[in-house]
């Protein structure tokens, strides 16, 4: 089949989101201006760079997690294991701005070590971030959309010491989880290593 997405595909749900999968699942905790910590977590988020790193996350509707980025600077990026699966699934809720998810969630709130958002205690590891840039996304005809992207540099990086394997981040210990299409989640896929080619 073929579609364009501005006529409409005329399947019971949207392929969109299950066709970019697996995507890294963004857990970003922030803090509002009162002090109450907010954690979120976003499905379109990733790397953008290495040097330096920085990471993006895409909010659908100006959501709290981009008011207190934008309010304070900073957020946390925490990895979602699967030990954390269920504590994500929680957090997702729409909670009033005044209420924490870190509570809602039975989640052990950590202080960070450069800025003022906390990380979740037993995550594999996390990375504290100082906001960059925010933007407004545009359509193709440069109009705005209700979509918000929020960039930072990663400053800080904490990574539980039992997730490390001979001086390597370990994703089989970590066991990440990404986010697929409709109400699909992927666990710990098998990993290989393929070194790149040397000539054409």
């Amino acid at each position: 089949m073929f579609y364009e997405p501005g006529e409409g595909h005329g399947l019971p749900h949207n392929p969109f989101k299950a066709i970019v999968a697996p995507r890294p699942i963004g857990w970003i905790s922030t803090l509002a201006a009162d002090g109450t910590a907010n954690l979120a977590p976003y499905s379109f988020f990733n790397a953008v760079c290495d040097q330096p790193p920085i990471v993006m996350f895409s909010s659908s509707g100006y959501k709290d997690s981009v008011r207190n980025a934008e309010a304070t600077g900073e957020f946390v990026c925490n990895f979602v294991g699967e030990a954390q699966v269920q504590g994500m699934s929680q957090t997702s809720f729409a909670y009033d701005s005044d209420i924490s998810e870190f509570e809602k969630a039975g989640l052990e709130a950590a202080g960070c070590n450069l800025v003022k958002p906390p990380r979740v205690a037993d995550a594999p590891a996390a990375l504290e971030c100082v906001v960059t840039d925010i933007r407004r996304v545009q359509d193709r005809a440069g109009g705005v959309t209700g979509n918000w992207l929020v960039f930072g540099e990663v400053i800080g990086v904490h990574i539980d010491d039992a997730m490390l394997t001979d001086g390597r981040f370990d994703l089989e210990k970590a066991k990440p989880v990404t986010r697929l299409g409709y109400l699909d989640y992927g666990l710990t896929p098998p990993i290989i290593a393929l070194a790149r080619p040397t000539n054409g």
